[in-house]
């Protein structure tokens, strides 16, 4: 057996504030001198590629000194390298981050091999089809609720935790859902065909009076607020790891009792599988409102 290639490469996230998924602060991207910026080391694992936006998302360990180990996408300045990207591949690169901390645009490759081997471990990106886990959650009611109860319906999930500081992360998809909620509702067949699912992975603070208060400010109907088209439940403290190693979302405590995070958002036909698979924040309501309109079609 041969010894498992590497494949290096500069690498680096992505400069906009609406393409990063963890929660860092991000800034425009600008030209700094090599002496300005500071380097890191990372080694993951792929776990999926995008062609379409030239990016992969990795798995990958705690980077010393800068963050966590966390599953996050990540950009390629020459996109034409996934050809010789897979997921299961182990990758080494570097990355570059300005001396204030915020994130830049600047991606190299440096050298490249083709794995000619088969990875010990293989990690499972979400496809269309994938059938999703009947999950069971604790919603803001206070009631168990289940996946599997949704079926016959098109769900709409995201994940969140209610004490999220930055816009652009939590706050931005539930501000979404909001809108969609509001499309949805303009449309009573579709209205009808569908649920919302906001998902909280903070089950020790979320609790579901947190979650009802939450979700009422988000919904603008406050305590008059039913709850019967958009629930907001967090998934028990013994059954939260399998569920966000299923959505792939990574998430991180910090000292702050804050947490970072990856995202994840996504559209689940009627008969429980994976439609559409959303893993940064740069979707829109009008997307997702677009997914449903074609699985209610297909019916």
């Amino acid at each position: 057996m041969k010894r498992a290639p590497v494949l290096l490469f500069l690498l680096c996230l992505l400069g906009s504030a609406a393409d990063v998924t963890g929660c860092r602060k991000s800034a425009p991207a600008k030209t700094e001198s090599s002496s300005s910026l500071k380097q890191y080391k990372v080694r993951g694992v792929i776990v999926s590629t995008d062609a379409a936006k030239g990016q992969v998302t990795v798995d990958s360990e705690a980077i010393p000194g800068f963050m966590d180990a966390m599953i996050m996408p990540y950009a390629l300045k020459q996109p034409n390298i996934l050809t010789e990207l897979h997921p299961g591949d182990t990758v080494t690169a570097t990355l570059l981050v300005s001396g204030d901390g915020s994130q830049l645009d600047e991606i190299d490759v440096l050298a490249q091999a083709k794995a000619d081997y088969k990875p010990p471990v293989e990690y499972r990106p979400l496809n269309p089809g994938d059938p999703v886990p009947d999950f069971k959650l604790l919603n803001q009611s206070g009631k168990v609720i289940r996946i599997s109860q949704f079926h016959g319906k098109v769900l709409l999930m995201t994940f969140i935790y209610t004490r999220c500081p930055l816009s652009d992360f939590c706050p931005r998809m539930s501000r979404n859902f909001a809108k969609l909620d509001k499309m949805l509702e303009a449309d009573p067949v579709l209205y009808s065909k569908t649920h919302l699912l906001s998902v909280s992975f903070d089950p020790k603070y979320d609790t579901p009076a947190v979650l009802r208060s939450y979700g009422g400010a988000y919904t603008g109907n406050f305590t008059n607020e039913t709850f019967h088209h958009w629930d907001f439940a967090a998934p028990p403290q013994a059954e939260l790891d399998k569920m966000l190693n299923f959505f792939l979302v990574g998430v991180t405590p910090e000292n702050d009792k804050t947490l970072t995070h990856s995202l994840s958002t996504v559209a689940i036909t009627p008969d429980g599988k994976i439609y559409k698979w959303y893993p940064t924040n740069d979707w829109t309501p009008e997307e997702l409102f677009a997914d449903v309109k074609q699985l209610v079609a297909a019916r």
